[in-house]
């Protein structure tokens, strides 16, 4: 299929892959912190299938297939190995590109992200099934869509699938956590859709929580951002892109440190 992607920052810098969350686009998931991220690199920033600019194909929607989506746009554009910062389900993405692709991928941002079923606050997905693409009209998330998709009518489709998508998220074991070879710096909001207890046992299975000083600093960070709610993430543009410039700065540049 194919895949819409904008290429930004230095045509010689070290890549960076963007990857939106569901229902969402470039523009309102990356709006405010892509123009300070692609300062010093190059930004790749990606819609996944169905989403924005990227026509929607004859198959579900899952991590899996927009995982491969994104390492094929790199074969394409020639691309080794890149960084990847994804929030919500494209961290989801970011986390499948690392456990399944491990050998593409530098540094991984992971913005809000559940590896198991129970990782969000109960009862969130109550009634997903329910949601109708009406209860989103009129919201920046439909709006955004009916500017930018090459079918508008295509609105009910992609909410059909996202709904399918939440009804069984992506989930991964403690072994295949155990076994990614990519340095990972985790980002939550205080007020996330994700259990804090979820956020810090994914820290710890990812090499975390432990004296520094000591042990000396694990391949994984944790960032918890104050005061700060789901959708707000991806909007604290300063805080964020001073985090990330200093987390892949100590990355590796191949697919395994």
């Amino acid at each position: 299929m194919e895949i819409y992607y904008e290429d930004h920052g230095r045509p010689d810098g070290r890549p960076l892959v963007l990857i939106h969350g569901a229902l969402s686009g470039i523009g309102t998931s990356f709006g405010m912190i892509l123009p300070l991220l692609a300062k010093d690199r190059r930004v790749l920033a990606v819609e996944l299938q169905a989403h924005g600019h990227t026509p929607d194909a004859e198959r579900p929607l899952t991590v899996e297939h927009c995982a491969a989506d994104v390492v094929e746009l790199l074969d394409r554009l020639g691309v080794p190995v890149a960084d990847v910062f994804g929030w919500s389900l494209g961290a989801a993405i970011a986390l499948r590109l690392g456990t399944d692709h491990g050998d593409r991928v530098g540094g991984l941002v992971l913005a809000s992200v559940s590896v198991t079923a129970d990782g969000l606050h109960p009862g969130l997905l109550d009634g997903v099934a329910d949601l109708a693409p009406e209860h989103l009209h009129g919201s920046e998330l439909h709006e955004e869509y009916l500017r930018t998709a090459p079918d508008p009518a295509g609105f009910a489709g992609l909410v059909t699938k996202v709904t399918a998508l939440d009804a069984s998220p992506p989930e991964w074991t403690p072994a295949e956590l155990a076994a990614l070879t990519a340095p990972v710096l985790l980002v939550f909001g205080d007020a996330d859709i994700v259990r804090p207890e979820h956020v810090v046992e994914l820290f710890r299975l990812l090499g975390g929580g432990v004296p520094g000083d000591v042990t000396a600093l694990p391949a994984c960070r944790l960032a918890i951002l104050p005061g700060t709610t789901h959708t707000m993430v991806p909007q604290r543009a300063e805080w964020l892109a001073a985090m990330i410039d200093e987390f892949l700065e100590s990355a590796p540049t191949t697919g395994q440190p």
